[in-house]
């Protein structure tokens, strides 16, 4: 602490880390950059005072508003979700304004823009974004506060986090969530730092003062007093009590069925999820090798989520996906929701993912041509598949490189699908809210929240290209991947966009045709994209011509980074639907207003499809 004293009182943050003598303690120390220097000094001091109260656990975490403290005995400082969810939320009380029928709605719409807007600016500004949203009778005031350790994407993935659980305090006047990596906050009132550090004034006393969030790991449960261990036993068994009544309303089909696993055997095959066994992090979870009794080996995904909704619309997943088999699909075997989490039980692929084989600048030889076209095509067979040879289609709605995973002969395999939907075929498309991964999210999509498979048909254009350019469509870059590729397909000379590390070890033609086919799959209206079908038809068949793309990719930057445009029609629609656990954001420079131009030019008819 002494150490991080020093620290915060130079650079308001600071971490530190100490391994002799064991065992390792990791700490952590930061104040939100809107605090004055002295103010955090005061802050931190009183954090310090409250931390002492977690001993002796082996970990611990203050929060007080302004400032943030934590301690554990492993390294936490990438987190943006805990292992252990400790999520803590406050919500304030409705007004009488933000209750009334007529206002309800417009306010919501104001606490998502205000939210949406501290998100994304947090991204490019060090962490750290605040807001305030005017107009009629109430204003929303809005911050989001990333713990420095943690990079643009991992910060945008903490307050999208973050964002899905403060929409459960409306309509009330105020919203507090404290996740591992970031803190995120909405009032109707002017909060803003006025010199005050661990105490905010709640505008006239309507809602309770404001207390500190104190974080205790489960560890506190081998403290010495006896009697609050037994509390503390009472009531986890009543809260397991509780899980197994939730359990019980789950269909008894399932609960009898071969989906369903038991968690002990589970957490048995995983070694209790030993760090040794983890095979990666996402933003819905992290995954562990494991090995069933019978000798198995699969992957054991824990999912940081576990309320009852998100439960009913995990089951209906599960039951919808289980049962699809493919060579480029990772096989769901299962599932458990009995035990304090929900586990997913996927097919264990052993090679690396996509991402990690392709863009790893530090593997000396380079993925060749022929394995990049092998894998664009049977990532297309997958999802054709999925769209068009399933009983009711499946949109994956997360396709990226690294839910690509390769097997011992660098075959693709298609996974996580923790945010597919089925839709039925007498629906042309569903309403839902947005979610995705970084530069992936196609524009009716992202705009409207109206989705058909034309998104993942999108998002694999994206991909496309990125596997032939060996780059990433990097969001923070002016220059994105998806707009040198076009600018070289208008001036003729598309070949400038291959990756150079093949050395000319390629066919050109066929480079160019894969280049043209991703531009015709991310076109700006999903109704001049092909359906995936027709993109393994032609990647299959040289002979079959590949139309000509007639418009460029969505490449919205300025849609979302200015305050002025974010107040648009189109993006108060995107406000609606924000509901992301993944980050949304966009990927290039050509502006919102020509999206919407392109709009006006299809038929009266395609427009009342799509809105």
């Amino acid at each position: 602490m002494k150490t991080l004293d020093g620290l915060i009182q130079k650079n308001q943050f600071g971490t530190h880390s100490i391994s002799s003598p064991k065992p390792d303690i990791f700490g952590l120390a930061q104040c939100h950059k809107d605090l004055s220097p002295k103010d955090c000094k005061v802050c931190f001091a009183e954090a310090k005072k409250k931390l002492d109260g977690c001993l002796p656990a082996i970990g611990g975490s203050i929060y007080l508003e302004g400032c943030f403290v934590r301690y554990e005995q492993y390294n936490f400082w990438g987190e943006y979700v805990e292992k252990v969810k400790k999520l803590e939320n406050k919500c304030g009380n409705p007004t009488d304004i933000t209750r009334d029928k007529y206002m309800k709605a417009d306010f919501a719409s104001k606490v998502n823009e205000a939210v949406m807007n501290v998100t994304l600016t947090a991204a490019s500004n060090e962490g750290f974004g605040s807001t305030e949203v005017k107009q009629g009778l109430i204003s929303v005031y809005a911050i989001g506060q990333c713990w420095n350790t943690l990079d643009a994407q991992n910060c945008t993935l903490c307050l999208n986090e973050a964002g899905v659980e403060i929409d459960m305090c409306l309509p009330g006047a105020e919203g507090q969530v404290l996740n591992a990596g970031c803190y995120l906050r909405y009032s109707t009132h002017n909060f803003f730092s006025n010199g005050t550090a661990t105490t905010l004034d709640n505008d006239g006393g309507n809602a309770e003062p404001t207390l500190p969030i104190v974080l205790i790991p489960v560890s506190v449960l081998l403290v010495l007093f006896s009697a609050l261990g037994a509390y503390l036993g009472y009531v986890r068994f009543s809260k397991r009590k509780h899980e197994c009544k939730k359990v019980a309303g789950m269909p008894s089909s399932f609960q009898a069925s071969e989906l369903n696993f038991k968690y002990e055997m589970l957490e048995k095959a995983t070694d209790l999820f030993h760090p040794s066994n983890k095979l990666g992090e996402g933003g819905a979870g992290t995954v562990y090798k494991g090995t069933l009794p019978n000798g198995t080996v699969v992957a054991v995904k824990r999912l940081f989520f576990n309320t009852r909704q998100w439960a009913d619309e995990f089951f209906n997943e599960v039951n919808s996906i289980s049962g699809i088999q493919h060579k480029n699909l990772v096989r769901l075997y299962g599932c458990s929701i009995e035990g304090p989490e929900s586990l997913l039980v996927y097919e264990f692929v052993p090679n690396k993912n996509l991402d990690q084989i392709l863009f790893d600048r530090k593997i000396s030889q380079p993925v060749s041509w022929h394995t990049r076209l092998n894998v664009i095509f049977g990532i297309a067979e997958g999802l054709a598949h999925l769209h068009e040879g399933c009983q009711a289609k499946i949109i994956h709605r997360d396709i990226k490189s690294s839910n690509i995973l390769l097997d011992e002969n660098l075959t693709p395999k298609i996974a996580d699908f923790g945010l597919a939907r089925r839709v039925n075929s007498d629906k042309s498309h569903i309403s839902t809210g947005v979610a995705g991964t970084l530069g992936y999210l196609a524009p009716e999509y992202l705009v409207q929240g109206c989705l058909t498979e034309k998104a993942d048909i999108y998002a694999f254009g994206v991909l496309s290209i990125e596997i032939v350019c060996g780059r990433k469509n990097s969001v923070f870059v002016n220059n994105s991947v998806l707009q040198s590729v076009w600018e070289n397909y208008e001036s003729k000379t598309i070949n400038r966009s291959i990756d150079t590390r093949l050395n000319g070890n390629f066919h050109e033609e066929e480079a160019s045709r894969v280049l043209r086919i991703g531009l015709l799959c991310t076109q700006t209206h999903r109704l001049l994209r092909p359906s995936m079908s027709e993109v393994v038809q032609m990647l299959r068949d040289d002979k079959i011509v590949v139309p000509n793309p007639e418009q460029p990719p969505f490449q919205n930057s300025s849609l979302l980074a200015a305050d002025d445009t974010t107040k648009s029609s189109g993006v108060n629609s995107l406000s609606s639907n924000w509901h992301s656990t993944y980050d949304i954001v966009s990927t290039g420079s050509a502006d919102f207003a020509s999206f919407m131009s392109s709009q006006s030019r299809i038929t009266q008819h395609f427009n009342e499809e799509m809105f």
